[in-house]
């Protein structure tokens, strides 16, 4: 079986020659070049053949043309921060306006998945990085958004509003680019920092309109849902064909999620401590579990959110050779 056909055989649950493996992290520093980020992304996917590519711009990608500021701080998982937020008063949101997915540091991303995807020529399944716009609003404001979202709320919908627009026009472009979908992402879908009727009126609403825009557009969508305490159950119908969350450090198990969501789940390697730090042993025994957890069936291997960029090559090896043996 080639990349694209053992992704599908564990979207559909069908028996493939082997279970589907994915990795991915950041490169910082060189994320601020389109072409170093896609040299990067290249030599990766060269190194390990992956069964699918994410491609992986700055986690802050989506708020910089908006006015925000970022640094790499040297973070574990290669992530830059937000140092000068793009939102800071609660009128800001009704001000905020639409961007051209084609200019300023959103076309640089698509430009970067471009040159990388004309390389791979289809070989792989290749997904852009596409934030939810909760997620959008909270990188532009930082611990403000909760401020407005109770207190300003029609402002925080107003500046939702043009952050959904833009992240539509962008996800498009990322498809006219070479993206095969979107490694959809939101970082809010969590009682640890909303409650679900929250979540439902400023995070699923806006989230299902994105997907809508994209129906029938896209081949494979991935949902990432970030965080611990997360909203499962809500976000488990989302129209997307894989989906991954922290699975070592938050329920559901994988064994659990199977009955809950349609499609393939993604993980079962736990990325902060045990991919870094942890023996050889263990890592293969962590794959051995997730795939005993599915039986195989409708499991990608994966971490359950980036991989640390310590991560040391055995380990990143150890990962790859245990799904591959497994049957």
């Amino acid at each position: 079986m080639d990349h694209w056909k053992r992704v599908e055989a564990a979207i559909e649950g069908r028996k493939a020659d082997r279970v589907p493996v994915a990795l991915w992290r950041h490169f910082p520093v060189d994320d601020q070049d389109p072409a170093k980020l896609a040299a990067r992304t290249l030599e990766w996917q060269k190194k390990w053949d992956f069964d699918l590519v994410k491609f992986m711009p700055s986690g802050t990608y989506s708020v910089e043309d908006w006015g925000a500021r970022s640094v790499y701080e040297g973070a574990a998982n290669g992530a830059r921060a937000v140092s000068e937020p793009g939102v800071k008063r609660a009128g800001d949101w009704r001000r905020l306006p639409r961007l051209d997915p084609a200019k300023g540091v959103l076309g640089a991303q698509n430009g970067a998945l471009a040159r990388a995807a004309k390389e791979l020529r289809g070989s792989v399944p290749i997904l852009q990085t596409v934030f939810s716009p909760l997620t959008t609003a909270r990188k532009l404001a930082g611990e403000a958004l909760a401020e407005h979202l109770r207190g300003e709320p029609d402002a925080l919908e107003a500046g939702l509003r043009a952050i959904t627009d833009t992240t539509v026009a962008f996800a498009l472009a990322a498809l006219e680019a070479g993206a095969h979908g979107m490694f959809f992402a939101t970082q809010l879908a969590t009682t640890d920092l909303l409650s679900v009727a929250e979540y439902q009126r400023f995070g699923v609403r806006f989230d299902l309109e994105v997907f809508k825009s994209l129906k029938e557009k896209t081949r494979v969508n991935m949902l990432h849902v970030h965080g611990e305490n997360i909203m499962f159950d809500v976000l488990a119908g989302y129209p997307v064909e894989m989906i991954n969350w922290h699975d070592r450090l938050t329920a559901p198990t994988l064994k659990e999620a199977l009955g809950k969501f349609e499609g393939a789940v993604v993980g079962g390697v736990e990325e902060r401590g045990l991919l870094v730090s942890g023996a050889e042993a263990a890592v293969r025994a962590q794959v051995r579990d997730a795939i005993a957890q599915t039986g195989g069936r409708r499991l990608m291997v994966g971490p359950g959110c980036v991989a640390a960029i310590a991560a040391p090559e055995q380990n990143i090896r150890a990962v790859i050779e245990e799904a591959r043996m497994q049957r």
